[in-house]
């Protein structure tokens, strides 16, 4: 099998059945990249031709990017750059005002939990097909918790810690650079170099998590930001809702399923009944949506699972063992047959080709 088939196995779920939206994210999320690739002494065009982006477009206060080439652009850096860490070293380095609008309006809040408040308010705006928010866990710690939630974005690690890192730089705007959460949570496998991730964040970091989070006392949320100004807080709202009257992205049932399915894998096979219950959707309409897309369930969590075997098989560090507990399977045989029916090879074949062409 050449390395074409893999790559069209690898998105084939994304665009088979299901309306796939286009969302987008502010150019000023990737302010700074450019300089940083040439620091870990990348090709800047190689690495924006990959991701079919061009280096002018980044850093933008109003310009709108795809939020899949965005992710794509992070990816590729780091594979390109041979920094496994980028995007976490990218996020820890990133000055909240580079983030632009929402970014200014956050720090001009009063207290941190107002900015915390404003950025959860105002980042739809921002950043499309994404999830976040502050929720109190039940141990009495507090989580901001952040996620990609657009289906057909299937590798996004390198944007799951690069946005922690902006988070905790802000956090830190009001605590002090010193300032450590007690835990953080990525719902990624755990990367070669974790031990990196311990030392940006000053905390124990947790893998393979349900979501992405900073956990942390609920107490910080008074203190006082530095930089409070409330006009100006006003007029970054402002500018980031009249930006908000661009194209509405709006997920199908079947995308919102297929996403549901996704975090829910490493519990194994999620039965659909789980999924209704948790999407708050009547079965009979999940199963309506699902038929006029050309779906059955069963298909979609198995296209989902090959999509996310596809990518993990390229990470080195993770055992097939690994992997199968990751995208469903209780048992490595389970596993193993179901990747010879995806690509017609077996995994430890398949690993090989794929690194053999990706590097």
């Amino acid at each position: 099998m050449g390395v074409g088939v893999i790559e069209s196995l690898a998105t084939s779920a994304g665009s088979a059945g299901g309306r796939i939206a286009d969302p987008s994210v502010l150019a000023s999320a990737a302010t700074g990249i450019v300089k940083f690739i040439e620091r870990q002494k990348g090709d800047v065009d190689q690495i924006f031709g990959n991701a079919g982006m061009s280096p002018e477009m980044v850093g933008s206060p109003t310009l709108q990017l795809s939020l899949s080439s965005y992710c794509r652009l992070f990816e590729e850096s780091a594979r390109l750059t041979r920094n496994d860490n980028f995007g976490l070293w990218f996020g820890n380095s990133f000055d909240t005002r580079d983030l632009g609008l929402v970014g200014y309006a956050a720090l001009s809040s009063p207290t941190l939990g107002d900015a915390l408040n404003t950025l959860v308010e105002l980042f739809p705006l921002h950043q499309q097909s994404s999830s976040i928010s502050v929720v109190r866990s039940e141990d009495g710690l507090a989580r901001l918790e952040y996620r990609v939630v657009a289906p057909q974005i299937i590798e996004r690690r390198q944007d799951a810690e690069l946005s922690l890192g902006m988070r905790l730089n802000l956090i830190r705007e009001a605590m002090g650079s010193s300032w450590a959460p007690e835990e953080v949570h990525f719902e990624h496998p755990k990367p070669e170099g974790w031990r990196e991730h311990e030392r940006a964040f000053g905390a124990p970091v947790f893998f393979s998590q349900p979501t992405n989070a900073i956990v942390f006392r609920p107490q910080i949320l008074k203190h006082v930001m530095p930089a409070a100004d409330p006009r100006l807080m006003s007029a970054m709202k402002l500018c980031l809702e009249r930006l908000s009257e661009r194209r509405d992205v709006r997920f199908s049932i079947t995308d919102r399923v297929r996403s549901a399915v996704r975090a829910r894998l490493p519990e194994g096979f999620p039965p659909i009944e789980v999924i209704a219950s948790e999407l708050r959707l009547p079965l009979s309409t999940i199963q309506r949506e699902l038929h006029y897309d050309g779906l059955s369930y069963s298909t979609l969590v198995e296209n989902t699972r090959r999509d996310l075997a596809l990518s993990y098989v390229r990470q080195r560090q993770l055992s097939f063992s690994e992997i199968a507990f990751l995208v469903g399977y209780s048992e490595l045989s389970a596993f193993s047959r179901a990747v010879r029916r995806w690509t017609g090879l077996s995994p430890r074949a398949l690993r090989a080709e794929v690194l053999r062409n990706h590097g």
